[in-house]
């Protein structure tokens, strides 16, 4: 005997959660099934940011924050949801020269967001090193506590959460590891890290990351800092990696980060790898060396090959939907995934073109996609 729903989501972290949400919302019945391990929404930044490294990456993620926008007002007040803007800055003229790619892709896209100089990017954000080359506001940025809006969207009446381990996915069919079964047409699959355990044709790998949080500064930063070489760094797929990126939370913290690394899951803070982050993030902003360290932790990105998530239907199993592959923009883009999983499962118009992150890219005729992403 098994329980039964419309829709099983496997992993209750925000990318499910906010599947799960909005699916409710139109009526749907949903189980979502969380076995607790450590996982990206709980470890994570929680920055809303618009990139452009590709037309698909700025589609997505340009709709999501609007998404976000337009939910922000239901959002309860310990999602600590702030539209505060990041600021690029650029230490060179090459990377200045990509801030103003940027400027003139985004504001081709009616995104706001202007270039600044080196002194106004000081006078803008006192806690940054004067000699910068210069930079890039875009003010439609936002931050948000991603595990309480998780915990709200779950909160839906048309949700029941279980805590349980999925150990096997055979449609209409998941069967845990202590002997339940939950029974559903669809089934959808959003546990990053943890998918390829259930389906080992999945291309995603783990990237792991570093974060620090400090005391409490009341004022010192207003908008996320995030150097422009964060770019190169985030795609880096030759080894480990270190961008400086500041996020001043409500509290009056400072959350910085960020590293990347391949071929580990050792949930560990490495001493050598943080110090090499801190010292790139005192590079940005010096006055961080006096501030004090509450504590650092590490989570795991779910990276795909391209860089790109894959939302939509398994193109072999036709219960069984995908979430997965998000890498480091999971918050950003949960709404997105959610609008196009939705649309996609009840056959209703897309919200945008969900073609580029279409599963079927990797997992077409029976054959897996084998390339390294390393």
């Amino acid at each position: 005997m098994s329980d039964t729903a419309d829709v099983i989501v496997i992993g209750g972290g925000i990318v499910g959660a906010c599947c799960a949400w909005q699916l409710a919302s139109q009526g749907l019945s949903l189980v979502v099934l969380d076995a607790g391990f450590p996982a990206a929404t709980a470890s994570g930044m929680g920055h809303l940011l618009i990139l452009d490294d590709n037309p698909a990456e700025l589609s997505i993620t340009g709709y999501s924050l609007q998404r976000w926008r337009e939910l922000s007002h239901q959002l309860p007040a310990g999602a600590a949801w702030k539209q505060n803007g990041t600021l690029w800055m650029a230490a060179s003229d090459e990377e200045m020269a990509v801030a103003e790619k940027k400027a003139a892709i985004l504001q081709q896209q009616g995104i706001p967001c202007r270039l600044l100089s080196g002194q106004q990017m000081t006078e803008a954000e006192p806690l940054i090193r004067k000699g910068l080359t210069g930079g890039l506001e875009i003010s439609s940025d936002g931050i948000l506590y991603a595990p309480v809006v998780a915990d709200w969207m779950l909160n839906h009446p048309g949700i029941r959460r279980v805590t349980a381990e999925v150990t096997t996915i055979e449609e209409p069919q998941v069967i845990c590891r202590d002997g339940r079964r939950f029974s559903a047409p669809h089934i959808l699959l959003a546990n990053g890290v943890q998918a390829p355990a259930l389906l080992p044709e999945i291309p995603v790998v783990p990237k792991k990351g570093h974060l620090l949080i400090t005391d409490r500064y009341p004022g010192i930063a207003r908008r996320t800092l995030v150097e422009l070489g964060y770019v190169t760094s985030a795609h880096n797929a030759s080894g480990p990696s270190t961008a400086c990126n500041i996020q001043p939370r409500p509290t009056g913290q400072l959350l910085i980060g960020s590293t990347r690394q391949f071929d580990t899951t050792d949930p560990q803070v490495e001493s050598w790898m943080l110090s090499k982050m801190l010292r790139r993030a005192c590079e940005y902003a010096p006055a961080l060396r006096q501030l004090n360290a509450v504590r650092a932790w590490t989570g795991f990105r779910a990276a795909s090959p391209d860089g790109l998530p894959l939302i939509g239907r398994h193109p072999r199993r036709p219960g069984l939907w995908l979430a997965v592959g998000h890498e480091g923009l999971g918050v950003t883009t949960a709404t997105a995934t959610a609008d196009l999983l939705t649309a996609a499962l009840l056959n209703t118009p897309t919200p945008l073109s969900g073609d580029d992150f279409l599963p079927d890219r990797f997992l077409v005729h029976g054959e897996t996609y084998a390339t390294a992403i390393h």
